[in-house]
Order: structure tokens, then sequence, then C-alpha cells
């Protein structure tokens, strides 16, 4: 079959591979109509995230059953199905807590519960390096599906694989730092970034009932984007401080809600890689500050964007002062699932106006580069394998 592959930091490449295949009982062999480049593919062709050798990407992707393993009791063969990007049991402990970015079954190898730099991570998670379980993704024309007893989930036959693709990751994970934050309505929430993530993270402000929604990044089509789909105020951080913004948009308290949606990737300035460079460290926490900074006393801080490695002058001292409650990780993808497949049924919040481009599985080199490097107004890619 063929599949984008991994190299090296990069190099991708779209490669005959061998044909995935029933390894245990319970998994399934999906034929993907429809995946995703997602901003943290780009960490591993940045090189952010380390993967020596080469590998299948993606972890935003749909598709139709092909094959069933002997223990899959509620699929078959040509049922229509979206895949969760965390790879997850359902069984133990974490699984059963609504955790199942931590499942403690799906990635042998490089678990544990220190969540170090190269050992002791997470569960697994499709297509994400070997150290989350080495998992062959869904930038394919077939993929190998495992605990699809727990994962998979049959979608609407109404809406188009656009319409629904979302909910593998971006969806839920922008519906993830909305609900860490406990909003509940009136509530004035700025969103930092406005990539896929960050789009969808105010799309969901306003679905769980937000006064006012704000949209920080410091590219002007992104901004327009967060205007056109989400309906937000914005803030071009290039141009003006977006800390003395939002205070002066809120009578000098600070938003309610901060979400991260930057991560460690965040641009930066020469000196700034300088910095990272003497203190053994790789990307930023710029966005990270200035979330801090921007959340009023006693306020909430979801932080979507990866993080991959410790970071020198963490503000503990301001989060302490301040009374800031924070929360990161990996989006529970399948503890919302159900719910969010019910938001799009009844019309509540629409997931595919965010794709700029659409490519065939044989032009993803092309779509990485454009969507790494910011071309072509890129915001969200599709490929159709």
């Amino acid at each position: 079959m063929k599949a984008l592959l991994f190299h090296h930091p990069g190099k991708v490449e779209v490669n005959d591979v061998d044909d995935p295949r029933i390894e245990d009982a319970e998994d399934v062999i999906l034929r993907v109509t429809a995946t995703a480049i997602c901003g943290s593919d780009l960490h591993i062709y940045n090189g952010f995230i380390p993967q020596k050798n080469d590998m299948v990407l993606g972890h935003e992707f749909m598709g139709v059953i092909e094959e069933t393993g002997s223990g899959v009791k509620d699929l078959k063969k040509g049922d229509r199905v979206i895949i969760p990007f965390p790879i997850a049991c359902g069984r133990c402990f974490f699984c059963h807590d609504g955790l199942p970015g931590h499942c403690d079954n799906s990635n042998p190898e490089k678990y544990g519960p220190e969540g170090g730099l190269l050992d002791q991570k997470g569960g697994g998670l499709f297509g994400y390096t070997d150290l989350y379980g080495g998992y062959s993704g869904g930038q394919a024309e077939y993929v190998r599906v495992p605990y699809a007893n727990f994962g998979p989930r049959k979608v609407p036959q109404n809406f188009s694989d656009e319409e629904v693709l979302f909910l593998t990751d971006i969806f839920p994970t922008g519906y993830t730092g909305i609900d860490w934050a406990g909003v509940k309505g009136g509530e004035t929430v700025a969103v930092f970034g406005c990539g896929p993530v960050g789009l969808m993270a105010q799309k969901c402000a306003w679905m769980r009932g937000a006064k006012r929604v704000i949209g920080v990044d410091i590219l002007d089509y992104r901004l327009s984007a967060a205007k056109r789909t989400a309906n937000s105020e914005t803030i071009n951080a290039e141009k003006d401080d977006p800390v003395q913004a939002i205070r002066d948009m809120t009578d000098g308290r600070g938003a309610d809600v901060c979400v991260d949606a930057v991560g460690m990737e965040a641009e930066r300035k020469p000196k700034d890689k300088l910095a990272n460079i003497w203190h053994v460290e790789l990307g930023s926490i710029k966005a990270l500050k200035a979330a801090i900074s921007a959340v009023r006393r006693g306020g909430w801080i979801s932080v979507l964007g990866v993080y991959g490695v410790p970071y020198d002058k963490f503000p503990l001292g301001q989060i302490f002062d301040k009374g800031i409650h924070l929360s990161f990780g990996q989006a529970p993808v399948q503890k919302y699932i159900d719910d969010l497949i019910g938001y799009l049924e009844e019309g509540k919040i629409k997931l595919d106006d965010v794709i700029s481009h659409r490519l065939p599985l044989a032009e993803a080199p092309r779509g990485y580069e454009i969507f790494n490097e910011k071309k072509e107004d890129c915001v969200k890619v599709v490929l159709k394998p």
C-alpha cells in the first residue's frame, strides 16, 4: 500500500509499505477514506519529538472497516468509523477513570509513571514515534486499529467525511480545553493560537456559553479564519501586546479562561533560540507565559499545545500569587466522543470550515511543507488516500 513515511526531520515521502494485518483478536483493519495533517505531526517533522526509524505518520483519520479480529464485538466489515487518536484498552485503571491517553496497556515498551523525556511516557498514540508505542499512523491507504472494542465510533451516514473527520482529534482537543476550565456561561475566553486546535477551542467556548471569545495569533490569515469560522474578536500579537489588550478588554482583570493552543513551537527571536541552546531546551514557553499574564487572578489556563522538555524560568511564583488553575495534557477523546457526536448531529457546531487545503495522499509532502511554512494561507490540510 501507499503511506506517508517520516524518514528524518524535514523529510517525508509517500512510499510503498507492507499492508497491515490483524495481530490481535481485538484489531480491525481500516481502509482510510480521509486523514489530516495535525500541528502535532509537525513536532515530529521538525525534530522536536525524536524518531529514529522510518514511521507512517498521522493520528487524524477515518474510514471503512475491511477486516475484523475474532474478538471484535460490535463492528463489522463495511462499517464507517472515526478513530480517536489515543490508543487505549478500555479496561485498565486509567481507561476506567476517563483518561485513555494514560492507558497502561497500549505502550508496553515505553510506559511509566515518571513522564520522562525519553522513557516512562503515556499511552500509545497513532503515528506518534516509538516513544508512544511505535504504531503506524493513518496517513496511509490502510491502518491497523488495536482495541477496536473501545476506540472506533460509527458515524452518521448523513455526514460527509470532512464533516466528521475532526472528531478524531482537534474537536475533542479544543473541547477538552474548555471543559477543563469549567466554562459554564458568561466567561471571557482568550485562546492563544488560531491554528486548527485554537479555532476549535474558540468554537467550543461559544458552544459552552462564553460571553466573549478572543483569538490571539501573529498571522493575519489565521486571525481572519478565527473571525470567519468562530466569530471571535482577534488580537495580532505582532502588532499589539496581547496581555495589555486582553486586560483593556476586561476592565483590567484579564480573561477568565486562557487556552494555550500554541505549545513549544511558538515563534522565537534569534536571542530566544540562543537561550534554548544555552539551557538545552527545545522551543519556547512564550505562549504559556503570555497566557499566565493575561488570565485573571483565580482564573483557569488549559494547555493544549505540546511541550516536550523542561524549561528554565518557569513563572511558578506568578502562578502561585495569582492563584491560577492549570490543566495540561492530551485530550481524553474516548471520554467525550459520544457527546461530541451528539452536538454535531444537533447542529451546535460546524467542523469542516477550517479546511483550507484538500490534497491526494500522493501530495502529502507538499501538504507538510505548506502547513509547516505557513504558505498559501494554510490552516488545515485534509488528505484523500
